[in-house]
């Protein structure tokens, strides 16, 4: 994969994250809160897992930034402090995005996981797995804003691509 299309997954995911965000500002706290029996719960901690993921693969990736030792860390008791974080984070990883040497992204990337394990891959299939894993927990989060009664947003890649000019209309 080329630098452009991680740059453009980076521009996706900041894109989406705003866009399930919103939605979830228009339900009440009890019901953005509550458990839908997902596998954080709720959409509270749907979203706080994934910036805590985030922000384990950024310091992974950067050597800078918190560490933590759950995927279930509670980083803030309300969505407006939540998504303050999320946007920072966005920006962070859009600028570690942006200024990656391309030669890099074959090159083998170690790291310890969680366990303290050491792994290796390269550069490029970790980038993979950060904005995948989000997109997987981006889809529960909108399937939880349906169980909640919430229309919830349009996600697919195709939507921003046509906002983006990415693609366009012949």
């Amino acid at each position: 994969m080329t630098l452009d299309r991680y740059r453009m997954f980076a521009a996706y995911n900041a894109w989406a994250n705003g866009r399930i965000y919103d939605a979830c500002a228009s339900l009440p706290e009890a019901a953005y809160k509550a458990d839908r029996n997902a596998f954080f719960g709720s959409l509270h901690g749907t979203l706080t897992h994934v910036l805590v993921a985030d922000r384990i693969w950024m310091r992974r990736l950067t050597g800078e930034g918190p560490s933590y030792d759950r995927l279930d860390v509670e980083l803030a008791d309300d969505l407006a402090t939540l998504q303050a974080m999320r946007l920072i984070e966005d920006a962070r990883i859009r600028a570690y995005v942006d200024a990656i040497d391309p030669a890099a992204l074959d090159e083998p990337y170690g790291y310890a996981n969680m366990s303290g394990v050491a792994l290796e891959q390269t550069l490029s299939s970790a980038l993979d797995h950060v904005f995948n894993h989000q997109t997987h927990h981006r889809g529960q989060a909108h399937g939880l804003l349906s169980l909640a009664g919430v229309e919830p947003p349009a996600l697919d890649l195709v939507y921003f691509q046509r906002e983006a000019g990415i693609t366009r209309t012949v």
